[in-house]
């Protein structure tokens, strides 16, 4: 039996990792920010799959909190499931700001940062001791990091920071066997973002255009690609950056 900590796992992109990872037979620890009823909704989808599952807050820009956070996650392990450990980390909680980068203030740089890198990075140092040998950790990026669009420059920034981070985790935890790893979505029918994608049907359309498989992902073209990069088949995949967006702008 396998559990996985799944950051901002209450909506989006992470409800859909959940519950496909507890389809697939795995436990799930959620974290939300502030909405407890959504968070409470996905517990309760997983438990009718017949998994265990609980739901932590979490707000990944207080970095102070992780030590709590850390000794919650702790004591929930040991008490729930008997065990010290988990085996998945997912770094997934996040929001967008859409600005231009002359129009970008002081205060939105250091919100988006703080969230989408410094949060994972002291997080993630944080829950090391608790990863499992042989574990995995998934990062999520964006397909922004690797092409433009005007307004996302302190967000994509960010995420491309996460892609080196995960190749430098990749090298350390080498011994330890943990595998890490960095999924890219694209454009994706969720709130994120004030739901523009989802919610615009001329954004809508334009990204389907530029996409080969012509449409906007969805939530759960993401969380099921989670699901087989955190099987026991996909182990040997190591260091790597995967995007999962459709084919857009090939």
């Amino acid at each position: 039996m396998k559990i996985a900590l799944i950051t901002g796992g209450s909506r989006g992109l992470g409800r859909s990792m959940a519950l496909h990872l507890a389809a697939r037979g795995t436990d799930v620890i959620l974290t939300y920010q502030s909405r407890r009823e959504e968070a409470d909704a996905v517990v309760a989808e997983i438990e009718r799959l017949g998994r265990r599952a609980l739901a932590l807050p979490l707000n990944v820009a207080a970095h102070a909190s992780f030590d709590s956070f850390g000794q919650a996650l702790k004591a929930t392990l040991e008490q729930r499931w008997q065990r010290s450990d988990f085996d998945f980390l997912i770094n997934n909680a996040g929001i967008g700001i859409s600005v231009p980068i002359a129009q970008t203030s002081e205060e939105q740089f250091d919100q988006l940062v703080n969230i989408h890198f410094k949060g994972v990075f002291f997080l993630t140092q944080k829950l090391l001791p608790l990863i499992k040998d042989g574990g995995r950790i998934l990062n999520i990026s964006s397909g922004l990091a690797r092409f433009s669009m005007p307004g996302m420059a302190v967000y994509a920034s960010a995420k491309g920071a996460i892609e080196v981070f995960t190749r430098y985790l990749a090298q350390e935890l080498g011994p330890r066997r943990i595998t890490v790893n960095v999924l890219a979505p694209g454009a994706i029918e969720t709130d994120f973002g004030g739901g523009r994608v989802r919610d615009s049907a001329d954004i809508n359309q334009l990204i389907a255009g530029q996409t080969a498989l012509g449409r906007v992902g969805l939530p759960d073209d993401i969380g099921g690609a989670v699901a087989v990069l955190l099987s026991d088949e996909a182990g040997w995949i190591n260091g790597q950056r995967i995007e999962v967006s459709g084919g857009i702008h090939l």
